[in-house]
């Protein structure tokens, strides 16, 4: 087996590229989460607890009517995860501005790129 290495130098990324992958993976990491608060919101309701804390915070406020409206709550869950999607996109893409700036002044990522081929017998 021949083994060649070589090293590569990371001195710049793509920003646009940065922010499309980021935007995907924030938003799909934002469905994940959205389909397991909805599991585990039917599993809650299932098993009593969202009335037992609606009766409860109903309670508290001298209000027998009290109820939490799921859609509500999942619009209002969404509209905050959006939010969060928006920020985190903006941070990464900022972060890495800041490597694209580092990496011309201290060098980048040295990364070793290791290649192996089988040798042929000549048969």
């Amino acid at each position: 087996m021949f083994e060649r290495r070589y090293i590569q130098t990371i001195r710049s990324v793509d920003l646009w590229s940065v922010l499309k992958i980021a935007i995907c993976f924030y938003m799909c990491a934002l469905i994940v989460m959205l389909a397991a608060a909805v599991m585990l919101w039917w599993l809650a309701s299932a098993a009593g607890v969202v009335s037992s804390v609606e009766k409860f915070v109903g309670d508290l406020v001298n209000n027998t009517d009290f109820k939490l409206l799921s859609w509500e709550v999942l619009r209002a869950t969404t509209l905050i995860g959006l939010v969060v999607v928006c920020l985190l996109t903006v941070l990464t893409v900022l972060a890495a501005a800041f490597y694209n700036l580092f990496s011309e002044m201290l060098g980048g990522i040295e990364v070793t790129v290791v290649e192996q081929e089988e040798l042929s017998d000549g048969s």
